[in-house]
């Protein structure tokens, strides 16, 4: 009898373990996270103003922004005249800016000239992907 409960305790105590373990390798629902894939510079315009709304909105519930900038104009993210502004927006309202690595080699963009507070990743169109698969709300411009 004391071994069937025993058994019974080691079963239950199993199962709540790993039960919980499993709970802790999921996305965590209560952050809302972004990712907004986008082609033209000014568009970071009306991006940073609706991460800015999200954030106010979502309260402890934001999480990450990004913005994935990628195609024919990503040499633009080059210029400082039209970017200063935008990487100040965007590290202010806790928006991450990154510069698509494909984009970069396929227009020959001068990566040492991207600037500093921009992340690059190999593929912006995957890692859009990736980010999705994570759960991220995703919106392409």
């Amino acid at each position: 009898m004391k071994t069937i409960f025993y058994s019974t305790v080691v079963i239950v105590m199993t199962l709540f373990t790993s039960c919980s373990s499993l709970a802790q390798n999921t996305v965590d629902t209560n952050k809302n996270n972004y990712v907004v894939l986008t082609k033209k510079v000014p568009q970071l315009e009306p991006i940073i103003l609706t991460a800015e709304a999200l954030k106010e909105e979502d309260g402890s519930n934001f999480g990450q922004f990004e913005v994935i900038i990628c195609g024919r104009e990503i040499g633009d993210i080059t210029d400082s005249s039209k970017m200063n502004d935008f990487i100040e927006r965007a590290e202010n309202a806790g928006v991450q800016l990154v510069a698509c690595g494909f984009s970069l080699n396929k227009f020959k963009v001068d990566k040492t000239k991207v600037p500093k507070e921009m992340k690059t990743v190999e593929n912006g169109i995957l890692y859009n992907l990736q980010l999705q698969k994570k759960g991220y709300k995703s919106l392409s411009l």
